[in-house]
């Protein structure tokens, strides 16, 4: 071997070895800063060490939380950091059992700022059950808080993660940009009041593909000044559906655009597809929205706009809805309804909805009657055969 080549291999161990040292340096173990894998330990300090020494790292970074039950009260993680980061999570994170320990915080574990980072893994249950008997009680209980909350945040992967028996919305996203979420599992049970699964808003090319939502509110929440955000393969119920709205809860107020659901299969909710604004002057809007190849089963109102939302309906706005809604596209949807008004499209009196795309659609009512149409202030067109009959104005 010639002196050439000596060197070459040398070298070329020497960087093996110093990349394999660098990696394993860079795996930020809860454990190794104090946390206790037993549920009872607050181990909310440790998680806050490791993420801190991770996000300084010059090199892409892991913390790791290992295989255990790790109790952690309300954490902020703040970015961003140096370099990549990792949250690898192999075990449980519980909340505390008392829900008043959150005060008024409005969050349990929250993701402020953080941009090329990851969230893999893990299950995250609040153990919500207390506050959720204080709610029904009409007890005074604190606001509830998010479980898992990224604000501001950039260029974000999260995948494989379950989320259990949130106080509020089980995953919610405000203000960030560029986030792919895959394979994740929000569960709660069917009564649990207001447990939104999946919330975005103000947020622009979001992904959400591969996942079970399973909840006491809506499946997913789109929320104002939500753009780009595409939903597939999305199995929701029980559950609210998948909503665009509550819109019009301000006058100013951004708009919704470029929405697609997709290949998605909806169990038992109480509805389907939805876009909901309350009956208020808004500069809000929503276009180009995308609702394609979905099944319904046995869902009470598979289609519907509903511009008058109210849902205690106490103290209603009297007003006429001033979101725009335009250019909706409902294609290939079939499946059951549970309810015989199987398309509800209730628009502004002042505001028409218009470019609504009627395509391929086959509901059925499951009492065995006709399912029927009704249609208030709604202009489109129809395509193909549409069951029950289109009662869209051209």
């Amino acid at each position: 071997m010639t002196k050439s080549n000596i060197a070459s291999a040398l070298l070329f161990t020497l960087l093996t070895f110093i990349d394999v040292s660098t990696s394993s340096s860079n795996v930020f173990n809860v454990v190794s800063f104090g946390a206790k894998p037993d549920g009872v330990t607050d181990s909310t300090a440790a998680f806050l060490k490791a993420w801190q020494a991770a996000c300084v790292s010059a090199y892409s970074a892991t913390v790791m939380v290992p295989i255990g039950t790790f109790l952690v009260k309300g954490i902020t993680f703040t970015g961003p950091c140096k370099s990549k980061l990792k949250f690898q999570v192999a075990g449980t994170v519980v909340a505390p059992a008392d829900y008043r320990a959150f005060g008024n915080s409005g969050y349990w574990i929250l993701f402020n700022r953080v941009s090329k980072m990851s969230l893999v893994g893990g299950t995250f249950d609040a153990r919500a059950s207390g506050f959720w008997a204080c709610r029904k009680s009409g007890q005074s209980c604190p606001p509830g808080v998010r479980s898992i909350t990224f604000n501001g945040a950039k260029d974000v992967t999260i995948s494989g993660v379950k989320s259990m028996n949130s106080q509020m919305s089980h995953m919610t996203l405000k203000g960030c940009t560029n986030v792919a979420v895959r394979n994740i599992k929000l569960v709660a049970p069917g009564n649990s009041p207001n447990t939104d699964g999946f919330g975005v808003q103000d947020s622009t090319g979001v992904t959400l593909t591969g996942s079970t939502v399973q909840t006491g509110d809506d499946c997913v929440s789109i929320g104002p000044g939500t753009r780009n955000f595409l939903i597939s393969k999305l199995n929701c119920g029980p559950g609210h559906g998948v909503s665009i709205g509550s819109l019009a809860k301000q006058l100013n107020e951004a708009g919704v655009e470029n929405v697609t659901v997709s290949n998605s299969v909806f169990t038992g909710t109480t509805n389907g597809v939805r876009i909901k604004s309350w009956a208020r002057a808004s500069t809000g809007f929503v276009n180009k929205v995308f609702f394609q190849n979905l099944i319904m089963k046995n869902v009470q109102n598979p289609i519907i706009i509903d511009q008058n939302y109210c849902p205690t309906h106490q103290g209603c706005p009297t007003e006429h809805s001033g979101v725009k809604i335009s250019q909706v596209t409902y294609r290939n949807i079939q499946g059951t309804s549970a309810t015989q008004q199987a398309m509800n499209l209730a628009c502004s009196k002042t505001n028409p909805c218009t470019g609504i795309t009627l395509q391929d659609i086959k509901l059925t009512y499951n009492k065995g009657t006709p399912a029927t149409s009704y249609c208030f202030n709604a202009r489109g067109t129809n395509l193909g055969v549409i069951q029950p009959t289109s009662c869209l104005n051209r």
